[in-house]
């Protein structure tokens, strides 16, 4: 019997799709409450409607997007105790990556931290809240790389597909704490004290995410 080829083609497709609207999500290139139509995203990207529902379907079950109807896709809104949950979970991961990343880093890899919060902060001083965002997304990330896990990065992935817009939605009014307390991680890190970076990128996620919280509180009351 005949069979017809693998649509590895159609397969990579779809991930090229994901990867795209995943990276806009987790840079906050897309809001809370933002709706996304499959015809539109199919237009952008240049491909058939077929791989912009799979991957929509996928980050539907990620959690990244909510599915209302087959018409009505948005990025959810995140709710303040789905937040702190978040936020303790990130505390552990992150502070294990960041305590690993003292260990492990080069000196290229240490000059490479500095010069990501050198444009973060000109980015702030612009009000550019996209490459602000982008550049704060790519530190944190950049401390799971040099710790060499990445398993925890794909578990981060996730977490930063429901983050990042909430991230994005605040980092006009936060931007800046957002980033006062990156010195302090590569401080340690340059010192080799895996527990003080691990501290530091807790000072950060929570001191420094304290305009995230804020804003939920307010949208609660």
């Amino acid at each position: 019997m005949n069979q017809d080829p693998p649509t590895l083609e159609h397969d990579n497709l779809g991930d090229a799709v994901y990867r795209l609207i995943s990276q806009a999500l987790i840079q906050g290139r897309l809001k809370p409450g933002d709706r996304l139509k499959i015809r539109d995203l199919a237009e952008q990207f240049g491909t058939s409607v077929t791989p912009v529902r799979d991957a929509i379907l996928r980050l539907v079950q990620e959690q990244a997007l909510t599915l209302r109807s087959p018409r009505d896709i948005r990025v959810p809104h995140m709710t303040l105790e789905r937040y702190l949950e978040i936020r303790a979970i990130r505390v552990k991961l992150e502070g294990l990556a960041a305590e690993q990343a003292a260990h492990m880093a080069s000196h290229d890899d240490i000059s490479r931290l500095e010069e990501l919060v050198r444009q973060n902060q000109q980015a702030v001083a612009a009000a550019d809240i996209d490459l602000g965002c982008d550049l704060n997304q790519r530190f944190h990330f950049a401390l799971v790389e040099i710790a060499n896990l990445p398993f925890l990065a794909g578990i981060l992935h996730r977490i930063w597909l429901q983050m990042g817009p909430l991230i994005a939605a605040v980092y006009a009014k936060g931007g800046q704490d957002m980033i006062d307390y990156h010195p302090p991680v590569i401080a340690a890190i340059r010192k080799r004290d895996g527990a003080a970076a691990a501290m530091a990128i807790g000072d950060d996620i929570i001191s420094g995410g304290a305009a995230i919280k804020l804003h939920l509180e307010q949208q609660t009351g």
